[in-house]
């Protein structure tokens, strides 16, 4: 299978960490199949479909912006226990296009319905009817321009005709590659697992480079697995594992109106009934979860707009989680730490300057924080034996790891960002372009 040359060649173009793609193969019950509707002035993939010929169950978490895309609303609007499709598409974000937007949905839905409903009749021996509430949407791109309705009802029968039962990593590679707006790599994961002693797959997907901070979730992540668990177990194990990973992340401190993070598992693997959330035998398929979602937000802020650090930052030994998380992403959204990392400035005083803003209680006396194994304020004071070469050398590396003890009591955190460069003010001046 061709892949889309053009996207590929986009996704390499910068020297960035985590470049390396895992081979996501076959995973039962999950069908995909991409198509170009025109949404870009370039030949491009901008429209996916990924179809559940059996149905999957699902859960989903999505923005706390109080605008939200038209998209969500469909979303949330759909109470289905199972889902058989999810399309997605890029360029356009349908947010703040009113009646047009979800109305728009509303016939695509009906059209999906309506032609994957005459596919199962071809295809199955025991056919479904499906419905337009089966049917959920992933919107990304540009806020406030109208939905392109007609582009994208004019492929659904090429979307339905190309669907393919049996996945690669070329047709994953596509479905990645299709999704993205200002990314410049698709974003890939996936992890083996047991639940007793059957084996099972965690595939994963998402979108992202910029309007990055989450608040309950963040861009557009998707998640497959082949194993059989309840719409609420999933909706359970989801909410536990997004706090430390997707939203533990920010490239510019901006939740977009667009943020939709989903599971869906198509039951296709034959494990014994799982019945309750604390069971022992899901704690393996949970662990490799929240591999595939830590991996896929960690390739989101690699990607970040101009970026050309990974920054982590760790925040250790506070009163709460929430005060670390308040550290954390103090550091991490402030414009003056992120231009000196850029800039390969050991300016450790702007570490402390956003420590202080946080507005959390810290013991003074005792802070310590570290750039890697390097320290540089120790007790509350700066080492004694500090050696601004020695950091300044460090900080030419492209992963950057900024180390905090407020030593208040035991709870950590760890937050995820990039640097701020000149050509992250370039991508986004020149974005409508």
């Amino acid at each position: 299978m061709a892949i889309n040359l053009s996207n590929f060649l986009i996704s390499k173009s910068k020297n960035k960490r985590m470049l390396e793609y895992q081979d996501l193969d076959h995973i039962d019950g999950v069908s995909i199949s991409t198509v170009s509707a025109n949404l870009y002035k370039n030949a491009r993939d901008d429209l996916v479909m990924f179809y559940f010929r059996d149905g999957a169950n699902y859960a989903s978490v999505y923005t706390q912006s109080k605008i939200i895309s038209e998209n969500i609303k469909w979303n949330l609007n759909q109470k289905s226990k199972k889902i058989f499709s999810l399309i997605v598409n890029s360029r356009n974000a349908n947010c703040f296009t009113g009646k047009q937007g979800y109305k728009s949905l509303e016939k695509i839905a009906d059209q999906v319905s309506q032609e994957l409903t005459n596919k199962q009749k071809i295809d199955e021996d025991t056919p479904k009817k499906i419905k337009s509430k089966e049917i959920i949407f992933g919107c990304t791109g540009t806020i406030g321009e109208t939905f392109p309705e007609e582009k994208i009802r004019n492929k659904i029968t090429d979307l339905v005709k190309n669907i393919k039962y049996t996945q690669n990593k070329y047709i994953w590679m596509k479905a990645a590659l299709a999704i993205m707006t200002t990314d410049t790599q698709p974003k890939m994961a996936m992890e083996d697992c047991k639940i007793g002693g059957c084996s099972i797959k965690i595939f994963g997907l998402a979108k992202g480079s910029g309007m990055i901070q989450p608040n309950m979730a963040t861009t557009l992540g998707y998640i497959f697995t082949d194993a059989d668990i309840p719409n609420e177990i999933l909706k359970k194990l989801l909410r536990k594992n997004i706090s430390t990973t997707f939203n533990a992340i920010s490239c510019d401190g901006d939740t977009s109106t667009n943020d939709m993070v989903c599971i869906f598992s198509t039951g296709q693997a034959k494990h014994s009934k799982i019945k309750n959330f604390k069971e022992k035998k899901i704690r393996d398929f949970e662990e490799a979860l929240r591999k595939v979602m830590l991996n896929l937000a960690k390739r989101v802020v690699s990607d970040g707009e101009g970026a050309s650090k990974f920054i982590t930052i760790n925040v250790e030994n506070c009163k709460t989680e929430f005060d670390a998380k308040k550290i954390g992403f103090s550091v991490a959204n402030s414009p003056l730490v992120k231009t000196a990392l850029a800039g390969e400035d050991p300016n450790w005083g702007r570490i402390i300057m956003a420590i202080g803003k946080s507005n959390v209680l810290i013991n003074l006396e005792k802070l310590s924080i570290k750039f890697g194994e390097l320290s540089i304020i120790n007790n509350g004071k700066l080492n004694i034996s500090y050696n601004e070469t020695d950091v300044a050398n460090y900080m030419k590396k492209s992963n950057i790891e900024i180390n905090i003890n407020i030593f208040k009591g035991s709870k950590k955190f760890t937050t995820y960002t990039m640097d701020l460069t000149k050509k992250y003010i370039e991508i986004n001046s020149d974005y409508r372009s």
